[in-house]
């Protein structure tokens, strides 16, 4: 407020300089005066904007007109001084970026990086999510002695939790006898894990793929009717561990997440796999098949017969009857898991690989195929039937003839000695 007091003194003192007359001094004196004590409460007439801008420009111009009678107006010089006035022109400075906010990233900036991170594809990664498990699956003979086989691994042989026969657990590297639950990982470990099946499968756990034919070996000393390396299947998956996860588990593109993983859970997920990559195999079979009868009927489409032998048709029916057989009771593909009928996480482990792989519809398709294979089996057996029935009928009709002819020559041969 002294501030402005000394403003207007100083601008009055100039502005009596300029005045000609002493009545227009006395007129300007009491408009000053007015002014003056108005400025006592400078809140009313200069009242600053509740929110200033950092740097602005105004300007407050005064204009004094004196009057006389016998001259005419006379207009002083106008003055300008910085202040704060209701008809000031403000304008807007755009302050500069400072040092230390410099240095920090700008919005622009993060947005930048972030557009260029959605453009390279950079995924984000889980922290809460182990490494993946590796699980591998195989397929190369049609028996395992499963006997002999833990007998000759017992140290490494794990206990059964359910009633089921037709597979074994072993695990190498780590064979402590406490078994992988809560608290406990497989990823990261050396353990190693591996299911195998009386139907020939095996499924590995935790095993790179350099070094899957070490722990095959073991399997190949016991197996019988092994496969040669085309007739071989193989098949890979993943399971991931995520303790922080939600729910139980969690599909994915070829893997699963778990909280954790247990024993339990990799037989649960070993018989899926088993199952999967052996109905591969017999389905391979029944293909082979369906293409030698479609080669058959292209050939009696162009020329009419077929020259198949009975014993090839015989050998036909009973690989399709054996594959059959063996989908249905070997691999148990309609029989649910123990471990599955007992706890309801690993029916829905059981159900989801289930689905995930497509056991019902392969089995379907295989079905289908198998009742073509019979269809043309029954076909090709009629036409041999009806081969073996004309031969027949043309050799009784041989006998027939040669024995009239018999008689016709022993009736002349009578005839002429009887002259």
């Amino acid at each position: 407020m002294c501030r402005y007091r000394r403003l207007f003194s100083h601008h009055t003192n100039a502005t009596m300089l300029f005045l000609s007359s002493p009545s227009s001094q006395t007129l300007i004196l009491r408009s000053f005066r007015t002014l003056i004590s108005l400025s006592s409460n400078p809140i009313t007439l200069f009242t600053p904007p509740q929110n200033p801008i950092p740097l602005f420009n105004q300007t407050l111009t005064l204009r004094r007109f004196s009057h006389s009678s016998n001259s005419p107006p006379i207009v002083p010089p106008v003055r300008e001084f910085f202040g704060f006035s209701p008809n000031a022109v403000i304008s807007k400075c755009i302050s500069s970026v400072s040092s230390s906010s410099s240095s920090a990233p700008s919005v622009a900036d993060a947005v930048e990086v972030d557009e260029k991170g959605e453009e390279s594809g950079d995924e984000v990664v889980d922290e809460d999510v182990k490494p993946s498990i590796p699980v591998r699956a195989y397929f190369f003979s049609t028996s395992v002695n499963l006997k002999e086989l833990m007998d000759q691994n017992r140290p490494n042989y794990i206990q059964p939790t359910s009633r089921m026969t037709n597979y074994v657990v072993l695990r190498f590297g780590n064979t402590k006898p406490e078994s992988i639950g809560l608290g406990a990982s497989l990823s990261g470990s050396d353990s190693v894990y591996m299911v195998v099946f009386q139907y020939g499968s095996v499924v590995l756990f935790n095993v790179r793929e350099h070094e899957s034919e070490r722990y095959l070996k073991i399997v190949k000393e016991h197996a019988s009717g092994e496969l040669s390396e085309q007739e071989m299947r193989k098949d890979e998956y993943e399971v991931k561990e995520k303790p922080t996860l939600e729910t139980w588990m969690e599909g994915g593109l070829d893997y699963i997440m778990l909280q954790y993983l247990n024993t339990d859970g990799i037989r649960t997920i070993g018989s899926v796999l088993g199952q999967s990559v052996a109905l591969d195999y017999y389905v391979r079979q029944v293909d082979g098949m369906v293409g030698e009868f479609t080669d058959i009927n292209r050939g009696m489409e162009k020329t009419g017969t077929f020259t198949m032998k009975r014993k090839k048709l015989f050998q036909l029916v009973g690989k399709a009857n054996s594959n059959l057989a063996d989908v249905i009771l070997k691999l148990g593909l309609f029989e649910r898991s123990d471990i599955a009928w007992k706890d309801a996480k690993y029916a829905q482990i059981w159900e989801y690989l289930r689905d995930e792989f497509e056991l019902t519809q392969r089995f379907a398709s295989l079905d289908f195929k198998l009742k073509f294979v019979e269809h043309n089996i029954r076909f090709l057996q009629e036409i041999l039937q009806n081969r073996k029935s004309d031969f027949l009928e043309w050799l009784i009709i041989i006998l027939i003839g040669a024995e009239i002819l018999i008689s016709v020559y022993d009736i002349a041969h009578k005839s002429v000695t009887s002259l």
